[in-house]
């Protein structure tokens, strides 16, 4: 995987347990999904080495908005994310398809094919689970909130059972 030269790496204690983030100078690079330990939080991550482990202070800041916006997520608000998030090295397809899918409201769920549609590659359904499979930033871009045509729960990086939780988490009034 392409990656800026430097990154800074930090777990951050949810109600759902770790969650690894991974920053750059422009904002978040990578997100895991929620471990039960600091160990296995940052075996999701591709963005290994080189990683250190102590953050600049714009990504301390950063982490800190985060972790605030991960605990009301978790705890069932309709919390958007508004941590930057760095986009470098995706294609331009999957841009569109992340975009997009970074602007899905909280607990609302689109079909693959509506989100082909949207932009504008209405022929391109199964590309856009690709594009959502390089999705570096889980849960602040929504891609579990992709479904398949007939609203059923496909691949996801976190696993089906994750996904069926997360959109549970968010269909709770």
């Amino acid at each position: 995987m392409v990656k800026p030269a430097d990154l800074y790496g930090n777990v951050i204690t949810t109600g759902w347990g770790q969650v690894a983030a991974v920053w750059s100078d422009t904002g978040l690079w990578e997100l895991g999904f929620p471990r039960p330990d600091e160990v296995l939080a940052f075996d999701d991550i591709h963005a290994k080495e080189p990683m250190r482990l102590e953050a600049d202070h714009k990504a301390s800041l950063w982490s800190e908005q985060l972790a605030y916006e991960l605990k009301l997520y978790f705890q069932g608000f309709p919390i958007p994310f508004t941590v930057p998030v760095d986009w470098r090295f995706y294609s331009p397809f999957q841009m569109a398809v992340l975009t997009y899918t970074a602007d899905i409201p909280y607990g609302t769920t689109v079909s693959y094919q509506a989100v082909a549609q949207a932009i504008g590659s209405p022929k391109a359904a199964r590309a856009v689970g690709g594009a959502l499979n390089s999705n570096r930033t889980p849960l602040v871009v929504p891609c579990h909130r992709v479904v398949g045509a007939n609203g059923g729960l496909t691949g996801f990086g976190g696993g089906v059972d994750m996904k069926k939780a997360l959109l549970l988490l968010e269909s709770e009034d």
